[in-house]
């Protein structure tokens, strides 16, 4: 079983979108908080079986942290909460009542591939930050 007590990422592996936001995510988290795993991933598939989550049709990235599981804004305002100043300071927007923000995910989400393009596999990290992807 995967191990919880760090925040783990789980992000669509073929998502240009997704690839960039990882991409700065790990730019911005200087204490190596945050871990990630292609949803489509060995691990990634493991804690969506876990928490009942869909296996097959990905339209939200997906924390997962202490034995909990957050979705859309509600894990995006999490993972800001972990990053260095001040992209930190976003985490306020967590009082947004998630069905607003999550109206606006969802536009984004749906539009992903249309808009930023997909992927033909999943990112490969580089050696400096392999040990923060699960596999």
């Amino acid at each position: 079983m995967v191990n919880e007590d760090k925040p783990i990422l789980l992000f669509d592996g073929v998502c240009n979108f997704c690839d960039g936001t990882v991409n700065f995510i790990i730019d911005r988290d200087p204490h190596k908080n945050i871990r990630f795993a292609a949803l489509q991933s060995e691990s990634g598939q493991q804690l969506l079986k876990k928490f009942s989550l869909d296996t097959e049709n990905f339209d939200s990235l997906v924390v997962v942290h202490k034995g909990r599981y957050f979705k859309k804004t509600s894990a995006v305002w999490r993972v800001v909460r972990w990053m260095k100043f001040p992209w930190n300071l976003l985490s306020i927007f967590i009082v947004i009542p998630p069905f607003i923000g999550n109206f606006f995910y969802d536009i984004v989400a749906r539009n992903r591939y249309k808009w930023f393009g997909k992927l033909e596999y999943c990112r490969m990290p580089t050696p400096d930050i392999q040990e923060r992807f699960l596999t």
